[in-house]
């Protein structure tokens, strides 16, 4: 992974450090680093095509003790919101979602903020725990955080999402 991206490769670092055996996806090309480097270290994927059905394949990895993780946008909690609250909460399964935000900073798109800004409160209404990682963290930061994300949701068998930046400008520069 780039050195620009040392954020990305913290929190994959993380996921490693953690054990991650199986990531479930929904493709996008701002998580696209993620996604390819932890398939380059050779975790076991599924690819889903709606974050619903993530959530669902996800839930059931975890349910057979597999450490597996969601990877997507922000964006798509508006189509996860239930199954999360139905499936993943109800049956208390802990699995950690890495979600990068959309709507900030170095955004492109004049309507994504519309649902990205009220997230973290729709998350939190339901009962979901949110992290976030800013550009202003360290990479230490990223990748002690994300494995402690990822350790916190199996001990408490509930999801939690952790919300990071790859859009902002600052990400291309920082190291």
């Amino acid at each position: 992974m780039k050195e620009a991206n040392s954020r990305l490769a913290a929190l994959v670092n993380g996921l490693s450090d953690w054990g991650i055996e199986y990531f479930v996806y929904v493709p996008s090309s701002h998580s696209a680093p993620v996604i390819r480097a932890l398939d380059s270290a050779g975790v076991a994927n599924v690819m889903a095509n709606r974050e619903e059905e993530a959530v669902g394949i996800a839930g059931g990895l975890a349910l057979t003790g597999k450490k597996v993780a969601i990877i997507m946008q922000d964006n798509g909690f508006g189509n996860a919101l239930t199954a999360l609250a139905t499936f993943a909460q109800s049956y208390h399964i802990g699995f950690p979602i890495f979600a990068n935000t959309r709507g900030g900073l170095g955004e492109y798109n004049s309507m994504i903020h519309s649902i990205s800004e009220s997230n973290p409160e729709l998350l939190k209404k339901i009962g979901i725990r949110v992290e976030e990682l800013s550009i202003s963290d360290s990479p230490q930061v990223w990748q002690s955080s994300t494995h402690a994300a990822a350790k916190l949701s199996v001990i408490q068998r509930r999801p939690i999402v952790t919300l990071f930046e790859s859009l902002h400008p600052g990400m291309e520069t920082i190291k």
